[in-house]
């Protein structure tokens, strides 16, 4: 566990906590085949001890074997959820990135605009005054040789104002060509900015599928032997972790019956008068608020979708993907990678949770699902995996949160 202000992974530090169960497969096995190869039945030509051993060094040889891929690939997992969590973390900042590269594009369009439109101005002032027949003579030869020296002097008055609107236009032209470099300038970096952001992109994407692509290899080279181990091995955690389940249920029906017969006696003592005043507000039964129930009930509609890495829906499904969709539904907006979800609402222990709580887990912060009460939860699993329900002890768990 780590504290509550935690935001990020402590990466590297992976639990396989199979060793139990790695134990019991082999010991089952061992039965199995001990049972079946009695000595002396003398199908192989070998005497009964020697196909006893034989078979004995094959089920540890297959049970040591799947137990190191089972962990092989639990790791793999792991990573491979962190992967997802930082693509999607990518994904988010690229989006962002995309935007900003956007509305920088906009404004320096905008600023060529005002550039161009102050253009069109000084050059209409300059073709005022190439057709006012401006000869570069000084004004006060111009006066001399006019003919009309008062209709000079208007004119003049109109040529004088015509120029100062003429060093402001030009002013504000090279204010606008400078504002419009800046901008192009910005545009550029935040375009540059944008590729980075998409090269990141496709590293982390290259990076999950080379973790998902072994996951896979791994299993694919099992032996028939080894299979039935590797399967028998994750049937038997699962088994347990369903038995841990059933305990934290009991556990929860016992304090919801508790709060109630509280709640109860309470009630008769007011009614009777043994006590006076208002009773005390009632303590929380377990039962899951409108908010959290319409998040479960979005959750349930999406059983049996698979999982994809990225996805938010409405097809397919991450895990981060599901629960922020989820609580969406229930009108409450929740960030979208795990990391950011554990620091969202209210920290509660596992012993106190809710159905609609945000469960997450190993020390990563990798995993998140959606508690829906009796120790159990709705998740989008991994790769390969649909939404489904599962015990929350299927996991290491690492926290848990109230949303809303």
């Amino acid at each position: 566990m780590v504290t509550s202000g935690s935001t990020r992974p402590a990466r590297g530090r992976l639990r396989s906590g199979v060793l139990g169960a790695s134990a019991l497969a082999a010991a089952l096995l061992l039965t199995q085949s001990a049972s079946a190869d009695e000595p002396g039945d003398g199908r192989d030509g070998r005497d009964g001890p020697s196909a006893v051993a034989e078979q004995r060094e094959r089920a540890e040889e297959a049970a040591r074997r799947a137990a190191e891929v089972r962990d092989r690939v639990r790791v793999l997992d792991r990573q491979a959820s962190v992967a997802g969590q930082r693509l999607n973390e990518a994904e988010a900042a690229a989006d962002e990135q995309r935007r900003r590269a956007d509305r920088r594009l906009a404004a320096a369009a905008r600023a060529t605009a005002r550039v161009n439109e102050a253009r069109r101005t000084l050059t209409g002032y300059v073709t005022t005054q190439y057709r006012t027949g401006a000869t570069g003579l000084s004004q006060a030869a111009v006066l001399l040789l006019a003919a009309d020296p008062q209709g000079y002097a208007d004119h003049s008055h109109l040529l004088s104002r015509l120029s100062e609107r003429q060093h402001h236009s030009l002013d504000e032209f090279t204010e606008r060509q400078r504002e419009a470099r800046q901008r192009s300038g910005a545009a550029a970096a935040a375009v540059d900015r944008l590729r980075d952001r998409e090269t990141t992109l496709r590293g982390r994407e290259r990076a999950l599928r080379a973790k998902l692509a072994e996951a896979r290899e791994l299993k694919a080279d099992l032996g028939d032997r080894e299979r039935a181990e590797f399967d028998r091995l994750e049937r038997a955690e699962r088994a347990e972790a369903e038995r841990r389940a059933r305990e934290h249920a009991r556990r929860e029906a016992a304090e919801q019956r508790r709060l109630r017969e509280q709640r109860e006696e309470e009630r008769q003592e007011l009614a009777e008068g043994t006590i006076t005043g208002e009773a005390a507000a009632p303590a929380a039964d377990g039962t899951a608020p409108a908010g959290a129930r319409a998040a479960i009930a979005f959750a349930e509609a999406q059983l049996g979708e698979p999982y994809v890495w990225g996805a938010t829906g409405p097809d397919a499904w991450d895990c981060s993907g599901l629960t922020q969709a989820a609580w969406r539904a229930a009108g409450v907006e929740i960030p979208r990678v795990t990391w950011d979800q554990v620091t969202f609402g209210t920290r509660v222990a596992v012993s106190d949770l809710r159905p609609g709580d945000l469960v997450f887990f190993f020390d990563d912060i990798s995993h998140v699902g959606l508690y829906t009460g009796g120790g159990h939860m709705l998740h989008a699993p991994r790769p390969g995996a649909a939404v489904r329900t599962e015990s929350i002890y299927s996991m290491p768990i690492h926290s848990a949160v109230r949303p809303g």
